[in-house]
């Protein structure tokens, strides 16, 4: 995990919760929180988290953790424009990296555990991408090889990495994840992850 690179996408408004999400309390930390501990628990030792929305208060509230943090001045362009600047940033301060995760911050589940089994997953298969999968799909975490980041960096508007894993199905591996389906985008979301 020391060649490898984490960017956690926490740039979004919310608009459909009404209050930033990032900022939601999950067993005792907010979601943000957790999400770094997991990323840091992992064994990384490069990790960016990509702002954009309310980005002073919630730069403020990470402020004591050891990571990397960037604003993405586009935000409201999509996820595109957020993977795009955490790419930039993070191969700024880890130019040597050979993998990246890529991390949404409302993610309740993921676990360092998970993040190292992927990780192994990927290099034990030989697949160059490796994603999770949930439902009847598959997404994030999911982890990039370096021959990826040009088509990371190349990502623009509401395209997501998503994009490039659908685009290469023969070079992606995955791992099941069912509660990688559990994210927060709605108060309802938010009450019943609260209930677990």
């Amino acid at each position: 995990m020391e060649t490898t690179g984490i960017i956690i996408l926490a740039a979004g408004a919310s608009k459909r919760l009404g209050t930033p999400k990032q900022q939601l309390t999950f067993q005792n930390k907010s979601l943000l929180l957790n999400a770094v501990h997991t990323a840091s628990l992992s064994g990384s030792k490069h990790i960016v988290v990509v702002l954009g929305a309310f980005a002073t208060q919630i730069k403020q509230a990470i402020a004591s953790e050891k990571i990397h943090t960037i604003v993405n001045p586009n935000w409201p362009s999509g996820m595109g424009t957020s993977i795009q600047t955490g790419m930039q940033h993070l191969l700024k301060v880890a130019p040597d990296i050979h993998n990246v995760f890529l991390l949404v911050c409302d993610q309740p589940f993921v676990t360092p555990n998970l993040l190292q089994e992927l990780h192994e997953l990927k290099q034990s298969s030989g697949k160059r991408l490796a994603a999770c999968s949930y439902g009847d799909t598959f997404g994030t975490p999911a982890l990039f090889d370096k021959s990826y980041f040009p088509s990371l960096l190349g990502l623009t508007g509401q395209d997501g990495a998503r994009k490039i894993l659908r685009q290469n199905p023969e070079h992606t591996i995955t791992l099941n994840f069912p509660q990688g389906g559990i994210d927060i985008d709605t108060n309802s979301d938010y009450e019943l992850l609260i209930k677990q």
